[in-house]
């Protein structure tokens, strides 16, 4: 494979309960505006790729009736799933069709409507995430499972519920300066122990929240990506990993084994180190999981992911701001939307878009998209020319 792929177009719909819209229709403004933000029009598509869970909407076969509303038929298209990372999943299948010499330009939609589902059922279809025959049936549930890796990295390296409580009061800090996010409201910490228990050492504010929401990249190959509208932010490494269904089966329940092997892939396909990243999305489904990232991905060392945030090292003007359009946490989790949504943000960073969020000098970027309790991850390093 050679000559690289660039991202050329980016759209984000805000995220939230969007009883205004359908799953398409939260799509196509997504795509109406990567379209616009790249000066490219419809007939310039060769195909496009749509990352989203299926169970959660009524429609099957989603893609089909996304392609057919943008009015882009008879190009290909296809749906990528993986739980939560579908989004980036979405965006490495476009990456390879462009590398492989299929497709020049490919559009890559991440879409979902969670809001349609009363909160029982989203839990329920989230717990068979995990292991069904030993686990989910059971009843395990998706907080329970992130439950277990915060009290585990408590009891090994002495991560306090404080400093679980500073990942949610950061996030929501910048979730209040992004337009786009679900909730725009700072937390206190004596606002965040006092909502309630969901499961210890989880309150409500450890959690993210299930949302309705699209983003949309235009990726292209190098020879098109140059001469458009803006210079092309490059997908320079790109890493993904599995691990195993049963959370029982894993060595360790202090870090996610996929992240840990995903961002050494996408970190030596880019010829960087942790030290360049200048800003990251991480996926930090619940507290205790952006925690996990700062280790997994080599922004501190493992067990200094509580005192990583408690330094304020993730803050803009620390060693390594993350997630500073406000994370899953403020912005909400549209579950297909998440990772196409991480990449638009780091798009956002390198080109200096960010308005008041921007971080300083940033020429390296990270996306960190995990689905399921680890089973999948995705790591993307992005860069823009010099």
């Amino acid at each position: 494979m050679s000559g690289r792929v660039g991202i050329v177009g980016i759209g984000h719909t805000p995220f939230g309960r969007r009883s205004d819209a359908t799953v398409q229709e939260l799509a196509a403004e997504a795509f109406r505006a990567a379209l616009a933000d790249s000066g490219l029009d419809r007939g310039h598509m060769d195909a496009v790729v749509v990352g989203s869970v299926p169970e959660y909407h009524k429609q099957r076969s989603l893609p089909g009736v996304v392609q057919e509303y943008l009015g882009l038929t008879p190009k290909p298209t296809w749906l990528t799933e993986a739980a939560c990372a579908s989004g980036s999943a979405a965006i490495r299948t476009a990456w390879m069709s462009i590398k492989a010499g299929v497709h020049d330009v490919v559009a890559v939609i991440g879409c979902q409507k969670m809001t349609e589902l009363e909160t029982a059922e989203i839990l329920a279809l989230m717990g068979r995430v995990g292991e069904v025959q030993w686990e989910s049936s059971f009843g395990s549930t998706f907080p329970g499972y992130y439950a277990m890796f915060a009290r585990r990295h408590m009891h090994e390296y002495g991560t306090t519920r404080e400093q679980l409580t500073a990942v949610a009061i950061k996030n929501h800090f910048y979730g209040a300066r992004n337009p786009l996010a679900m909730f725009r409201k700072e937390i206190t910490a004596e606002k965040a122990n006092a909502s309630e228990d969901v499961a210890t050492p989880f309150h409500v504010f450890d959690c993210c929240a299930n949302a309705d929401g699209a983003a949309c990249v235009i990726l292209a190959a190098e020879p098109r990506a140059r001469g458009l509208r803006k210079p092309p932010v490059w997908l320079s490494g790109m890493g993904c990993a599995s691990d195993t269904m049963s959370v029982l089966r894993r060595p360790s329940l202090t870090g996610l084994g996929s992240a840990q092997a995903a961002a050494a892939q996408a970190y030596a396909m880019a010829g960087v180190d942790a030290k360049r990243v200048r800003v990251a999305d991480v996926h930090d489904c619940f507290t205790i999981a952006e925690v996990l990232a700062y280790e997994d991905l080599g922004f501190c060392a493992k067990g200094e992911g509580g005192a990583f945030i408690a330094e304020n090292r993730s803050y803009i003007g620390g060693s390594t701001p993350v997630n500073v359009d406000g994370g899953l946490k403020a912005k909400g989790h549209p579950i297909g939307a998440t990772g196409v949504s991480m990449t638009t943000e780091i798009v956002k960073q390198l080109r200096g878009d960010a308005g008041e969020r921007q971080v300083p000098d940033a020429d390296v970027g990270l996306t960190h998209n995990v689905g399921g309790i680890g089973q999948y991850c995705f790591v993307q390093v992005l860069t823009r020319d010099e």
